[in-house]
């Protein structure tokens, strides 16, 4: 009985961390450039109560006995799949159209990656996030500037005031990785390599695989509402069905330590 109230435990310390895992999905359904997560579980140790392919006869191999002990949760994955794109109207929003990730100068000098193209100007005019870290390359907007066109290729050009031809201030890098799912997520809409990722790979949008730029446009999230609904009622009907086998395990615990002789 002691086995099936822990097995049973385990199944719901699982699913509660599948609700939170959803949660944060669906907090974040309107988050430009969120890419939603998935919990994913495997089963513990087996308690083998007669070994598999044992002798029963000169002839004949026993069926063996394992006792699962629950589960554990193995890994909570980014799943990098498109989020719809939406026009915002803004110069300087850029969604990314296929793989790859702006990269971020950090304030201690790291780089880390997004796929969130909400950018602005600073009082420098250089291009930055809603966080006031730079994009790199550092891009550098003249205060004179009365319009910018970013083309797909990330070639960034102004029009400055008194002037009918543009010109070009740069180019935008895109980075992209064997694995994105093995990015580590820091907030804020950013991710840091590791090993599971592997190093950037950084090039010009739109050669060698890489997605193109789409100026005035956004990433949304990808995370689908009624997907997130469903797996949370599963969710939830897992968590009950697992505290019925708690309550059930108790049950007859009780009803053993009532015997009498």
């Amino acid at each position: 009985m002691i086995r099936a109230l822990w097995t049973a435990a385990s199944g719901m310390q699982a699913q509660q961390l599948n609700i939170d895992v959803i949660s944060n999905n669906l907090a974040n359904v309107n988050t430009a450039g969120f890419k939603k997560s998935r919990a994913d579980f495997q089963d513990v140790m087996y308690q083998s109560v007669k070994t598999t392919g044992s002798p029963a006869t000169n002839a004949t191999q026993a069926a063996g006995i394992e006792i699962g002990l629950g589960t554990t949760p193995a890994a909570v994955t980014k799943v990098f799949t498109a989020g719809n794109i939406t026009q915002s109207g803004n110069q300087l929003d850029m969604a990314i159209e296929g793989d790859g990730f702006f990269q971020i100068q950090m304030p201690d000098g790291t780089t880390t990656y997004t796929r969130s193209g909400t950018f602005k100007r600073d009082g420098q005019g250089r291009v930055v996030t809603t966080d006031g870290n730079p994009l790199m390359p550092e891009m550098v907007v003249p205060n004179n500037t009365t319009n910018i066109s970013i083309g797909s290729d990330g070639t960034v050009a102004v029009t400055q005031s008194g002037q009918t031809a543009a010109t070009t201030i740069g180019t935008i890098q895109l980075a992209t990785f064997q694995n994105p799912a093995g990015l580590s997520s820091m907030g804020r809409n950013l991710y840091q390599v590791t090993d599971a990722s592997g190093d950037a790979t950084t090039g010009t949008p739109g050669q060698n695989g890489i997605g193109t730029i789409s100026q005035g446009f956004l990433e949304m999230s990808n995370v689908n509402v009624m997907e997130e609904m469903v797996n949370m009622i599963v969710s939830q009907r897992a968590y009950e069905i697992n505290s019925k086998a708690v309550q059930a395990a108790d049950e007859m615990l009780q009803q053993a330590n009532n015997m009498k002789r």
